[in-house]
């Protein structure tokens, strides 16, 4: 799911939400995921939650990441809290 924040937050542009199945495919997932920023000249980006892997932010600048495994992401409900904010652009997540 990608929420659009431009206008409604300073933390960054967008913020995509994202599951994995297992702690295991989180922790892909952040990899290949931050690996893919670096090469495409997007710099490093911070990079929190990955021992556990139960939840990963990847903070990328203008975009926000969150990865989760489906217990955890139904637990924070993120979509819940910023769907007064800004609606979805897609709702595929």
């Amino acid at each position: 799911m990608t929420i659009d924040l431009v206008g409604k937050s300073s933390i960054g542009d967008y913020m995509v939400i994202a599951t994995g199945r297992s702690g295991r495919h989180v922790s892909a997932m952040a990899d290949h995921l931050v690996s893919r920023l670096k090469d495409g000249g997007f710099g490093s980006p911070q990079v929190e939650g990955l021992p556990h892997a139960d939840w990963v932010l990847i903070d990328a600048g203008d975009a926000i990441i969150h990865l989760f495994r489906a217990e955890v992401r139904a637990f924070y409900n993120l979509e819940r809290i910023w769907a007064d904010a800004a609606p979805p652009l897609a709702a595929n997540g």
